[in-house]
């Protein structure tokens, strides 16, 4: 007990001291600021593997701070160090990466800072037991994607994805802010493992006020349908900081949320429904968007929002358990395959696949981890995203809604093809230049080698993954397995899906000898890269909320005096309306 409370107490304090530390080191001290950066991670990264071994469905660490907090709590489960291993040792990983990626970039300081911020965040947020403490670290992982997305502030695009990223998950986090507060008011406690125990002692209003809440908190969290398209928006941040984003920290949360809450929502009328649609539906759009896109990193970005379709969908159909062996091994082959886009991003100076082509003969380390971790994205065996992604389609076949496990096929046949184009853009076929282009440094190749071999073998884990889930979640009702069982579950359903994968390689390779076939769906390549209509409505949203500020605008004197007088008139009636509600 007293060694889990100061391994999650360094957990958590040491990437922070380090963002400290390093936004009081001289930009000029570059190689200083490279290497203190990957101590404090190597050092996040090796107690979070440490907690693994402390892991206890019990509270370890209690600060209490009065009535109005009540007791922020940390709880070292299944959840909360599973989490805290992948946000710590990609982190650490995508230091590392950075060695090589952010040679010769300006404001390193503030680069490392916030990616160290970032890590503790996530750390903090999943191992959190206290709702309110959880939102607290919910908000501070919007504020580092939001200053990472746009860290080169002086280009528009990553401002604006900056922003979108920020305003959407601001928007999520309300969700979770009123469900919080509803809990606290109708139990008298923030306490998450109190909810889950008493939540069906809520009125049934409250309750599906709450779930549909944390639903809506966890698709703008998670980049779900219709939230999904500030993801790809981000892709405008360097490519170390992308990887942190899609596979270790922000993303994860939404998908953290829907498994940790299920016991209390499970029973909600409508919301297991509701969650099938928002991840099935997901990952087709997503599946379609990546097909079309050109932009290399966009590829990958749309496929992130595809397989945390599948996630979500997993949740909903009750595989719990199999969502989250897939998020641990998405984890793994999403860092690898984004890491291995920024070393050809680096190497080229473009994101364009159209001015690429070839670069195997040129990058063959590159290509082999960029092949290794595209095969498990498309669920090859023997690759870590098979193992996963056959569990999550095994759930939706046995007791979920044919509609959905038909879409969640298709979206398979969609992973192949996209995939298969983007290797064979980037790789293969006519290079676009004769300009003979360098391989990955030294730095990026221990990293893209760490996560290589994590594909390779890290589903072998699954044993010791469900004894723990198993042993420390109390109110999670799980269908884990060992690894013979995973053998006989993931080969059941395989012919089916390895089926369509082909089928999928097939038709890309069709499409793309017939290309009169491929311009018959230009309609639909047009209204992809349009997100389908979802990035014009948020435009027009935030349009007309700036319209609406404009219009208010004369309020505003600018006379402090005034803005004073505004402020304690505002807090005389709040105060007002307390104490006629207390009488």
């Amino acid at each position: 007990m007293i060694m889990s409370s100061w391994l999650i107490v360094l957990i958590i304090g040491v990437p922070w001291l380090g963002a400290v530390v390093l936004r009081l080191v001289d930009d000029r001290r570059a190689q200083l600021q490279h290497t203190l950066a990957a101590a404090f991670a190597c050092i996040t990264g090796a107690v979070s593997v440490a907690l693994l071994f402390f892991s206890s469905g019990e509270v370890t660490l209690s600060l209490p701070l009065g009535e109005v907090f009540g007791v922020f709590t940390f709880v070292p489960d299944a959840f909360g160090v599973s989490l805290s291993a992948i946000a710590a040792a990609i982190g650490f990983l995508a230091v590392i990466f950075s060695v090589d990626y952010m040679q010769g970039e300006a404001q390193l300081g503030r680069y490392y800072s916030f990616i160290l911020l970032f890590i503790g965040a996530m750390v903090g947020l999943v191992l959190s037991g206290n709702l309110l403490l959880l939102f607290f670290f919910w908000e501070i992982t919007a504020l580092c994607s939001y200053v990472l997305i746009s860290f080169y502030n002086d280009d528009p695009n990553a401002v604006k994805g900056g922003l979108q990223a920020l305003i959407v998950t601001q928007l999520g986090g309300v969700g979770l802010l009123a469900g919080a507060l509803l809990v606290q008011a109708n139990l008298g406690t923030y306490q998450i493992s109190t909810f889950l125990a008493e939540a069906h002692t809520l009125p049934v209003g409250v309750l599906s006020l709450t779930a549909f809440g944390c639903l809506f908190a966890a698709a703008a969290k998670s980049a779900q349908a219709p939230f999904h398209y500030w993801l790809p928006g981000a892709m405008e941040a360097p490519t170390p900081v992308t990887a942190l984003i899609h596979a270790a920290t922000m993303v994860n949360a939404g998908v953290y949320l829907l498994a940790r809450f299920y016991p209390a929502f499970e029973g909600v009328p409508g919301w297991k429904t509701a969650v099938v649609a928002v991840g099935s539906i997901t990952a087709l759009i997503a599946g379609i968007m990546a097909i079309t896109a050109v932009d290399l990193k966009r590829v990958l970005a749309y496929s992130t929002v595809s397989q945390l379709g599948y996630m979500v969908y997993a949740i909903g159909v009750g595989g719990v358990f199999a969502s989250q062996f897939h998020l641990f091994s998405h984890a793994i082959f999403k860092a690898l395959l984004f890491l291995a886009a920024g070393t050809v991003i680096h190497s080229v100076g473009t994101r364009d696949m159209r001015q690429m082509g070839g670069l195997g003969k040129s990058m063959p380390f590159t290509r082999a981890v960029f092949i290794i971790g595209s095969l498990a994205l498309t669920g090859i065996p023997i690759f870590n995203g098979f193992w996963s992604k056959e569990l999550v389609l095994e759930s939706g076949a046995a007791v979920g809604p044919n509609w959905a496990y038909i879409i969640m096929l298709i979206g398979a046949g969609l992973t192949a093809i996209y995939t298969i184009r983007m290797v064979w853009m980037v790789f293969y076929g006519t290079p676009a230049s004769e300009e003979h282009y360098h391989d990955a440094a030294p730095f990026m190749r221990v990293s893209l080698s760490v996560l290589a071999s994590g594909v390779m073998v890290g589903w072998l884990l699954v044993g010791p993954f469900g004894q723990m889930m198993e042993r420390t979640l109390p109110y999670h009702h799980l269908h884990v397995l060992t690894l013979p069982e995973l053998f006989s579950e993931a080969f059941r359903g395989a012919p089916l899906t390895l089926t369509i994968v082909f089928t999928g390689f097939a038709l890309y390779l069709l499409l793309r000898k017939f290309t009169a076939l491929w311009d018959q769906f230009d309609w639909l390549v047009r209204f992809a890269d349009l997100d389908f209509g979802f990035s014009w409505l948020s435009d027009r949203f935030a349009g007309a909320v700036q319209g609406v500020a404009e219009s208010v605008r004369v309020t505003q004197t600018g006379q402090l005096n005034w803005n004073i007088f505004g402020l304690v008139l505002g807090l005389i009636v709040i105060l007002a309306v307390l104490i006629v509600g207390a009488a």
